[in-house]
């Protein structure tokens, strides 16, 4: 009887695979966080509350922006009030009671926050809420 004193091969890793999934990990946190950034406006300074919640979104909420000139933005793009009322008339028909969030600058006239919330009525949409954050502490 004959013994062979062969090695047992060793187990090859493909790294191919991995750098692909890799890859697919880093586009998607990439173009998520764009999103992400897009939907807030840094120059928008929301007004304080003491009560203020802390801002947990709802799924699929609509950001709206008001700046501090009055110019109304939604996705990233500067829309005057028709235009808002047309894209807002079309989510809401798709989707019942679908949240919007209002980001309105604190030094903003308050009329032109009650004509966009106006714009969202006439558009179907009745779930509004808005955005506020805490005070700084005095110290």
């Amino acid at each position: 009887m004959k013994f062979s004193s062969r090695q047992p091969e060793s187990a090859n890793m493909q790294l191919a695979p991995m750098i692909d999934i890799v890859f697919l990990l880093l586009i998607f946190f990439i173009v998520t966080w764009q999103f992400t950034r897009s939907e807030t406006e840094l120059s928008v300074s929301v007004p304080t509350a003491q009560e203020g919640a802390e801002p947990e979104r709802q799924r699929g909420e609509i950001v709206i922006n008001v700046l501090a000139d009055s110019t109304v933005r939604i996705e990233g793009t500067t829309v005057d009030l028709e235009q808002l009322h047309e894209k807002l008339a079309s989510i809401a028909a798709q989707f019942e009671n679908q949240p919007v969030r209002i980001r309105g600058d604190g030094g903003v006239a308050y009329q032109r926050i009650v004509e966009v919330i106006d714009t969202c009525q006439k558009a179907g949409i009745w779930n509004i809420s808005f955005a506020t954050q805490r005070p700084t502490p005095s110290q």
